[in-house]
């Protein structure tokens, strides 16, 4: 009995040491990320392109996190903090569903020149969007924009991918379980794909974001 008492014990404390590193995780991110995020878009430096990370659509409009996302982009464009607009998100033609072109209509319909929006279909999830960004669109600057549950992690990967990224908070959270809960899997998730350097079921040619972003669009 006292050996299994023992054995209990060691179990104990191997899952509250598993617990505690788990949750360490995001909060590391945040704190290491904290100076290279910013709320207000007089202060963010220029970059090259301004990232929309992927989120959900309902029908053929962008959910409102997204379209937060896509607000924030236009800000920040217009303000001539960055001359192009990265859309990456999930666009997967078997099953219909497509994050990437409702966004770029809604941009467009904000007055963003068609040229200057490029998509990127196969952003399955933020580390394959980061990744992409600057081995497929060749992006050595970039300001994600994404709310303040996701921008620790994007900010994060980008940053340790080589990326010379700047953040800014969109508005809009959503629900506490789908926002800042569903972010302690996701980052652990994330520091395991930066540290095994994974890569993205997708990669293709290059594109010139210096181009015309419509040849992006199809």
């Amino acid at each position: 009995m006292r050996v299994l008492r023992t054995y209990v014990k060691i179990a104990l404390a191997v899952i509250f040491a598993c617990a505690t590193i788990v949750l360490l995780v995001p909060i590391v991110m945040r704190a290491t990320m904290h100076s290279y995020t910013y709320i207000s878009t007089d202060l963010v430096p220029k970059t090259e392109v301004v990232i929309i990370p992927g989120a959900s659509v309902i029908g053929r409009k962008p959910s409102p996190i997204l379209a937060n996302r896509a607000d924030m982009a236009i800000r920040l464009y217009k303000s001539g903090k960055a001359s192009k607009i990265l859309v990456t998100g999930d666009d997967d033609a078997d099953v219909n569903y497509d994050e990437v072109t409702p966004v770029r209509n809604y941009l467009i319909d904000a007055g963003v020149p068609a040229r200057d929006i490029f998509l990127d279909h196969a952003g399955l999830d933020t580390y394959s969007s980061m990744y992409r960004t600057i081995e497929i669109f060749g992006a050595r600057s970039a300001t994600i924009v994404t709310q303040d549950f996701h921008l620790p992690r994007a900010l994060y990967i980008a940053r340790r991918l080589g990326l010379n990224a700047y953040g800014m908070v969109a508005d809009g959270q959503g629900s506490f379980l789908n926002g800042y809960v569903r972010e302690i899997p996701a980052s652990v998730k994330a520091l395991l794909d930066l540290i095994l350097y994974r890569l993205p079921a997708s990669l293709g040619p290059s594109v010139d974001l210096k181009g015309d972003g419509q040849m992006t669009w199809y």
